[in-house]
């Protein structure tokens, strides 16, 4: 049998998907095209309802173009809204996913509501993952650095290519944000264990991936569980075992950024100067409205502790706006603060309501067009402050590892430590090589360097 998988969201879901992916292959399903697969399945996100309208399209256009193909949703929206499955022949929750393969002959639902997921046991396989399955998730845009919260495009699995593996360390999430639907969605805080996770880097390095991005749902809350060892303690632990050679964080929540971990990333030689921080907002009202648990004061010490410890860290931020009861002056607020800071980007969202969260039964809904405009407004402020990171650089010299992708005709990309996306004239040698270039210009918002 042939099969496609589509998948929406963030990284967490890539990884899910390569490893239903591992298990179809060893029942000995074959990748196909999505107009020629028997089996399409959709891991589907539900972070915003923008998400969730990419999944009804989506399968709308496999009745069109492939009607007799047996159609599956999974993943996070079937979880926690099983009944809207837009004709899906097969609905399996978070458990049940990774039975996939004995579950195909069944119809219905199979999505059982709890937060008692265990973690999937999945060995990696690097040549595991087909080029054939797709995303909904947004690709970058030229000249820009890549956002840590799904967008809509273009992406590719967990092995984007043999540069960049991007590594589940845990999954689920307890903090319980009034906005967010994740914890429903993902279920309580499980980690892999601190041996696989080291046998795992081990094997990545042995097929030369040149760089792993560590992510999850919340990878602050890390926890081995034999030991008890910690993120920060998993951090110290891979510096002195075999890695590839740059290792990436994704998003980690504030409290998750504390001293120790400064001075980890800091004196770490393998750690990228990079990281992003799910700010969402820097109004102390909607900060408690939203149940996050500082103010500006904490995030200000954070950055500067970054700042002064890790030498030109690149720092990106989550932005949202139009929460429930965030008026002009809130909005200012936020804005004020990010306008203060020396950071690299942002990332800006509008708020989504999410049936079954706090949040959605809050007063005080902000109009759309009211987001619209706060998301254009804090985007050029983005800008701002992506030129001016830009600038910081010119004339230095960083590391890159290019990937094979063309660019314009002329370029291929490679992205520093600092997570700048740095474009040179292409030559296919150079693909997944670590190389030291220096940064000559700034053309048309690329960085481009020789």
């Amino acid at each position: 049998m042939t099969f496609f998988i589509f998948t929406t969201g963030c990284k967490s879901n890539q990884w899910d998907s390569y490893v239903m992916e591992g298990i179809l292959k060893q029942k000995a399903l074959t990748p196909s095209s999505m107009e020629q697969a028997k089996l399409v399945i959709v891991n589907g996100c539900t972070l915003t309802a923008h998400a969730e309208k990419d999944i009804r399209r989506f399968i709308e256009r496999v009745r069109k173009l492939n009607p007799r193909a047996k159609v599956v949703l999974t993943g996070c929206h079937a979880q926690v809204y099983p009944e809207r499955a837009f004709g899906a022949d097969l609905v399996l929750g978070q458990k049940e996913r990774f039975e996939i393969a004995d579950l195909l002959g069944q119809t219905g639902r199979r999505s059982e509501r709890t937060r008692d997921i265990p973690i999937e046991n999945m060995p990696i396989d690097l040549h595991g993952c087909s080029r054939g399955n797709r995303s909904s998730e947004h690709s970058e845009r030229e000249g820009e650095a890549p956002t840590a919260l799904p967008r809509e495009g273009a992406t590719r699995a967990p092995l984007t290519s043999m540069t960049r593996f991007f590594f589940k360390l845990q999954d689920g999430c307890d903090r319980f944000c009034t906005y967010c639907i994740v914890p429903y969605a993902r279920g309580r805080v499980r980690s892999r264990p601190l041996a696989d996770i080291v046998e795992g880097m081990a094997r990545l390095k042995e097929r030369s991936v040149q760089e792993v991005v560590l992510t999850g749902i919340d990878i602050a809350s890390y926890k081995d569980p034999s030991s008890g060892c910690s993120f920060t303690g998993l951090l110290k632990r891979l510096e002195s075992v075999d890695t590839p050679a740059r290792i990436r964080l994704s998003s980690v929540e504030p409290a998750g950024i504390d001293n120790e971990f400064i001075e980890t990333l800091s004196a770490s030689k393998k750690l990228a100067r990079s990281i992003h921080i799910p700010l969402q907002s820097a109004d102390a009202g909607v900060l408690k409205r939203m149940g996050r648990p500082y103010d500006q004061d904490f995030i200000r010490s954070i950055v500067s502790g970054l700042q002064k410890h890790v030498h030109n860290i690149g720092i990106g931020m989550d932005v949202m706006v139009g929460f429930p009861g965030e008026d002009e002056h809130a909005f200012m607020e936020t804005h004020w603060f990010l306008e203060s800071l020396p950071i690299f980007y942002l990332h800006v969202f509008p708020y989504s309501d999410r049936a079954g969260t706090k949040a959605s039964q809050m007063d005080e809904k902000v109009t759309e067009t009211t987001k619209k405009e706060r998301v254009r407004r804090l985007r050029k402020l983005d800008a701002v402050k992506r030129e001016a990171f830009y600038r910081r650089f010119l004339g230095e010299r960083v590391s890159i590892i290019p990937e094979g992708k063309l660019y314009k005709g002329r370029f291929m990309r490679g992205y520093s430590e600092h997570y700048l996306p740095v474009y040179i004239p292409y030559q296919k040698k150079l693909e997944n090589e670590l190389i030291g270039v220096t940064i000559d210009k700034i053309e048309r918002n690329l960085l481009i360097g020789g």
